[in-house]
């Protein structure tokens, strides 16, 4: 065997107390041995254990990445497909008419709600018109907007109510 040690430097003697193959001072041994052992020499001074390099986490982290790549692009596929169900179409969409002023915020409002949802409407602006002034105060309107949704008046801007008079022509 080496009678100078690889790792410390220390010189073997004679005398020296462990087996051949390790080193007195650091207790490592000089080179993998343990195959050149023959099996009674093995069973005497047991089996060298080298430690092995496992590479760490990153290739279980490379692999939990591409497993869930692999889950979220095939989402599509495995999901179930619902159809939508189809909007009951009513035919016949009452009238609505909208008694406003052009300086009021829920009037706009008002409007934005029948165009974003596709309902059909005439306005009549009460300072602009006396007949449309008129009729508002026979429908007893106290202020703008006044919604009239066939029979139904809405005084204000009430944005549940309307869609519950007109949940059938409201699209989308």
């Amino acid at each position: 065997m080496l009678p100078i040690c690889p790792h410390c430097g220390h010189a073997r003697t004679a005398n020296a107390e462990v087996p051949d193959w390790q080193c007195p001072a650091c207790g490592k041994a000089y080179a993998k041995v343990d195959a050149h052992l023959s099996p009674a020499e093995r069973r005497q001074y047991g089996r060298i254990e080298v430690p092995e390099n496992r590479g760490g986490g990153s290739k279980w982290l490379l692999l939990l990445l591409v497993f869930g790549a692999l889950l979220w692009f095939t989402r599509p596929l495995w999901q179930a497909r619902v159809k939508p169900p189809e909007p009951v179409v009513a035919i016949g969409q009452p009238a609505v008419h909208l008694y406003a002023t052009d300086w009021c915020g829920y009037c706009k409002a008002s409007r934005e709600f029948f165009h974003t949802n596709g309902i059909r409407y005439t306005e009549h602006d009460i300072e602009k018109s006396t007949e449309a002034l008129n009729t508002h105060r026979k429908l007893g309107g106290n202020g703008v907007p006044l919604i009239v949704v066939g029979d139904e008046v809405v005084n204000g801007y009430n944005e549940d109510h309307l869609r519950q008079l007109l949940r059938p022509w409201i699209r989308g």
